[in-house]
């Protein structure tokens, strides 16, 4: 059992698309992020960076005592080993699918996080910040249409948990002030991945009860 500290931001929704793919037993324990909760004594144990997700496997793979995660990169990851799925065994397909990995979570998550920051979030507007983040969401959706045009996913032919990292930044390309019609090969994967039922899913989760 997989218990997961999680709140509805692209983030959080990486670990619930990949639990929901897997099929993966798990309870969410949700975070309030906007009372502080994150901050409790009880969950910086688990989390020491005070941000969702965070989980604890209860019956890691050694047999060994439960084992607390944070930092979503690693979580995907980690289940990925766990469970043997969407994550190639192959040499050249691991290493693209990391790589990929890694570039959503050194680059295209945080130069997304401040567009939204900036566009949405500052208590005045920062024009300079703006069109700075802006036009790197810009360049890096460039990245991610020119690698799509080579390959049905990142990494290769399969689905995987570089696309399930990258997917829910996406989902706010609106907020972002990004047109998919200029990015034709992101569009098709985002529809495509939008259709599985694990998606779907992992998305009900987070409308209010």
């Amino acid at each position: 059992m997989i218990d997961l500290y999680y709140a509805p931001t692209p983030n959080g929704h990486k670990i619930t698309l990949f639990l929901e793919e897997v099929g993966l037993p798990y309870r969410i324990h949700r975070v309030n992020i906007s009372a502080g909760e994150q901050f409790k004594p009880e969950f910086l144990a688990i989390s020491p960076n005070n941000k969702i997700p965070a989980i604890v496997d209860q019956q890691p793979v050694d047999g060994g005592a439960p084992i607390a995660l944070f930092e979503s990169g690693e979580i995907l990851l980690y289940l990925a080993e766990k469970t043997g799925k969407l994550l190639s065994k192959g040499l050249r397909e691991r290493a693209a699918t990391l790589q990929w990995l890694f570039w959503q979570v050194a680059g295209f998550g945080p130069m997304l996080g401040q567009n939204h920051h900036f566009n949405h979030y500052a208590p005045q507007p920062v024009p300079y910040a703006i069109e700075r983040y802006h036009l790197e969401t810009r360049r890096l959706y460039g990245v991610l249409d020119a690698e799509l045009q080579k390959h049905p996913y990142l990494g290769g032919d399969n689905y995987s948990i570089a696309d399930i990292a990258t997917y829910p930044w996406v989902v706010s390309h609106p907020r972002q002030r990004i047109d998919l019609a200029d990015y034709p090969a992101v569009r098709n994967w985002f529809e495509r991945i939008s259709n599985r039922p694990a998606t779907e899913r992992a998305y009900k989760l987070a409308e209010p009860a």
